[in-house]
């Protein structure tokens, strides 16, 4: 595999995703059947919101946490999803259930503001109320990026300021962040690293990303960001741990200049980085040992959380 081939959602080849079955507003169809109207909301205009969980031991990683991000932004919206936080759950249980999945999988549960009347952009158009979509697979992620890492190249395309489009909703919407994967493939990357509107370094187009500089754990100040749930998990298990922590702004400079750097999210946990516009990061190759404390620390986090 060479470099042009890696991202942070690599996971291992398992040919049982071939035959899943999706949930489609209340129905559990095989993965051919798995059709939406091309009249939905969330087809024509990107207008929904999802969240990425996973599934360890039968039960989902820090669910509430989802749950609030999820219930949070459709309320910001004006989204009604249909239903509570105990159906959306018994919704995720029915297609565990029907696909026989217990661990290590990974789902995308979407709600889109549903089917238009007409192909144009006013939400009133949206008559038939919402259309939710339960994607699970079997997924885990790739042994190589702990070994190797990624590279990521400094984008022109920046995360926005609020009264553009929040980063914290985490809404179908994707085209800014789809340029910034785009602009650091041109670049012979793996991921772009954004920045923020005023230049600080902030964030990828697909994770959260951390430094580490002299002992201390650097983030953005998460202003300009998808606040994920996994980014502060590794907060939190900072605190925990007698490990200084900072949300704050730095530049590239102080990046480039890391011990190590990482990028956290939910599929990937904490994935290493190798190198940022072609600049080696730290002395490591792969891992780095705050990077792995953090890693150890997040999955006994994890195992608390999902005990049967």
């Amino acid at each position: 595999m060479d470099d042009s081939e890696i991202s942070t959602h690599d996971a291992e080849e398992d040919i049982r995703n071939r035959d899943i079955m999706i949930y489609v507003n209340g129905e559990i169809v095989p993965r051919a059947e798995a059709k939406i109207s091309v009249y939905d909301s969330g087809f024509m205009l990107g207008d929904g919101m999802w969240e990425g969980m996973r599934l360890y031991q039968g039960k989902w990683a820090f669910f509430d946490e989802h749950m609030d991000r999820l219930f949070d932004s459709c309320k910001a919206v004006s989204l009604n999803i249909g239903m509570d936080r105990q159906g959306v759950l018994d919704a995720l249980t029915q297609t565990a259930e029907a696909n026989g999945m217990t661990h290590d999988v990974h789902c995308r549960l979407m709600i889109t503001r549903g089917v238009k009347s007409k192909p144009f952009q006013h939400p009133n158009l949206s008559k038939s109320g919402p259309t939710i979509v339960i994607i699970m697979e079997h997924s885990k992620p790739a042994a190589h990026l702990q070994a190797k890492g990624i590279s990521l190249a400094t984008v022109p395309q920046v995360r926005g300021l609020p009264m553009s489009q929040d980063a914290k909703y985490n809404s179908h919407s994707k085209l800014n962040c789809v340029i910034a994967c785009l602009q650091a493939e041109q670049a012979g990357a793996d991921e772009g690293l954004m920045l923020d509107p005023h230049g600080f370094v902030n964030t990828t187009n697909a994770c959260n990303f951390f430094i580490v500089r002299k002992g201390e754990v650097w983030t953005s100040t998460g202003d300009y960001c998808m606040n994920g749930v996994t980014r502060q998990k590794v907060i939190d298990l900072c605190k925990a741990n007698n490990i200084p922590v900072f949300q704050k702004n730095y530049s590239l400079v102080e990046a480039y200049g890391a011990e190590e750097a990482f990028l956290t999210g939910t599929f990937g946990a904490q994935t290493p980085v190798a190198r940022i516009d072609g600049k080696k990061i730290g002395p490591h190759d792969g891992t780095g040992p705050m990077t792995a404390r953090l890693q150890s620390l997040y999955r006994e986090l994890v195992a608390q959380n999902t005990q049967p």
